[in-house]
């Protein structure tokens, strides 16, 4: 097959425009959205009046046939295919005369938008059930850990104890905005670009409302200059991958934290951590790693697509061509981090003693002591003041911080029970707040917005 501006030019093209303008090798992955694009751009061709019936059908059985040999790998390329969508008109026409119709009133500008457009809803839809299961598991591991208290954080530096379940769900509900993020995406992408052709349209009779039907959108463009040089989806989609690969390495960093020796709070599953190849001792969390190391990949991707982007004018540039590499990249790149993650989060097991005795430090209840002060009438920058003076002078050597709060005329022998171990969690007791009676009902809540994501 020629290529498809040969009646313009005398000579072929170069070897370097072609190697160039070559995307064949990122592309090809888009071939089902081509076919289902095309089957519905020639049934309204027909329902038009455009192709006869015949011609439809004989087209029909030809796109079916390449879908088959595209799914049992026998499909051959040829020199000339220089994207998906010449290679499937090109082996549509050799099975039949009738292919030399399929282009009939479309532009590989529209062509591309919509085949974009159907490959993106389905795979960050797919992504959105992989991120709900991960949510499972950390709705799973929280149910599972019951009581269980570790320090809270603040600089690094440990600040109140949280119930563990707590802390495990602070992640959960970060996914469910990227959820959230993923199904305002998808919204805005489901409107069908088929039928703006190049960039103004057809003097033909083509009926896009049923192509948008046919294929599943729920409206079709209304400018058909924007429809084509449209690819704002595209960057909402790496925002979006962008904002998720940075949840999950925010995870992974604790989680690479949490499993080292100094802070001893979990283990590792030898199926997802690996060893040293010289100290036999080691023990590492690779796909924290992984996972903290890939955002990177992914802000890059935002970054370098928005860039893009930004001195285009309308309508459609050779340099939209740059969307498909940075997405298809972030959306495989998502998906092995969150599968791998996973099923490192699953195969987690917490150390709940050694967090307890980390969460039981007498200054993790300085807060409290200022608190049962301000319930006494103080203000509470008094009360601050007074807790940080004893906890400077007990730093200072002039104590044990429990004896010296016993002897405080402030405090005295009654403060001496809000520092029992486990009562600082336990009095959390507030909306949303890491005691365990407040995590009860937060379980409660995030188990009913997973059935709300899944519709189910």
């Amino acid at each position: 097959m020629a290529e498809l501006w040969h009646g313009r030019f005398e000579g072929g093209p170069a070897e370097a425009l072609q190697e160039l303008n070559n995307s064949l090798p990122f592309d090809r992955r888009m071939y089902a959205q081509d076919i289902e694009g095309s089957r519905a751009h020639v049934t309204m061709l027909a329902d038009v009046g455009l192709v006869d019936a015949g011609e439809r059908d004989d087209i029909l059985t030809a796109l079916d046939q390449v879908e088959s040999e595209f799914s049992d790998q026998s499909f051959e390329f040829v020199a000339s295919d220089e994207d998906i969508h010449t290679a499937v008109e090109r082996r549509v026409t050799e099975i039949t005369p009738a292919g030399g119709k399929i282009h009939t009133g479309r532009s590989r500008n529209d062509q591309v938008a919509t085949d974009l457009r159907l490959w993106t809803r389905r795979e960050l839809g797919e992504l959105r059930s992989i991120v709900i299961d991960f949510q499972r598991v950390l709705l799973d591991q929280a149910r599972s850990v019951g009581d269980a208290y570790l320090p809270g954080y603040t600089h690094l530096q440990q600040a109140q104890p949280v119930a563990l379940a707590h802390h495990l769900l602070a992640h959960g509900w970060a996914l469910s905005r990227d959820v959230q993020r993923l199904d305002q995406t998808i919204a805005r992408l489901n409107v069908s670009p088929l039928g703006a052709g190049a960039l103004a349209g057809s003097s033909l009779p083509l009926d896009p409302d049923a192509t948008a039907a046919a294929l599943g959108f729920t409206s079709r463009f209304e400018n058909s200059l924007d429809a084509v040089s449209d690819r704002d989806y595209v960057a909402e989609a790496l925002f979006d991958l962008a904002l998720l690969g940075v949840h999950l390495s925010r995870i992974g960093e604790e989680l690479i934290l949490w499993a080292s020796t100094e802070f001893g709070f979990i283990g590792l599953d030898d199926a997802f951590s690996t060893g040293s190849s010289m100290m036999p001792q080691k023990k590492n969390p690779d796909i924290a790693e992984l996972a903290r190391g890939k955002s990177g990949r992914l802000i890059g991707h935002l970054s370098g697509f928005m860039a893009t982007l930004k001195g285009l004018p309308l309508t459609y540039n050779k340099d939209l061509q740059e969307d498909k590499e940075p997405l298809f990249d972030a959306c495989d790149t998502v998906r092995l981090t969150l599968l791998a993650l996973s099923g490192m989060v699953s195969t987690l097991t917490f150390n709940t003693e050694r967090m307890a005795a980390q969460a039981d430090s007498p200054y993790a209840a300085a807060t409290d002591l200022a608190e049962w002060l301000v319930k006494t009438g103080m203000p509470f920058r008094g009360a601050h003041a007074v807790v940080g003076q004893l906890v400077r002078r007990a730093l200072a050597g002039e104590g044990a911080f429990a004896d010296l709060v016993a002897a405080s005329p402030d405090l005295g022998e009654a403060a001496i029970g809000v520092m029992t171990p486990g009562m600082s969690v336990q009095s959390r007791t507030t909306p949303g707040g890491g005691s365990p009676t407040a995590v009860s009902v937060q379980l409660e809540r995030f188990a009913a917005i997973l059935v709300e994501q899944t519709g189910n």
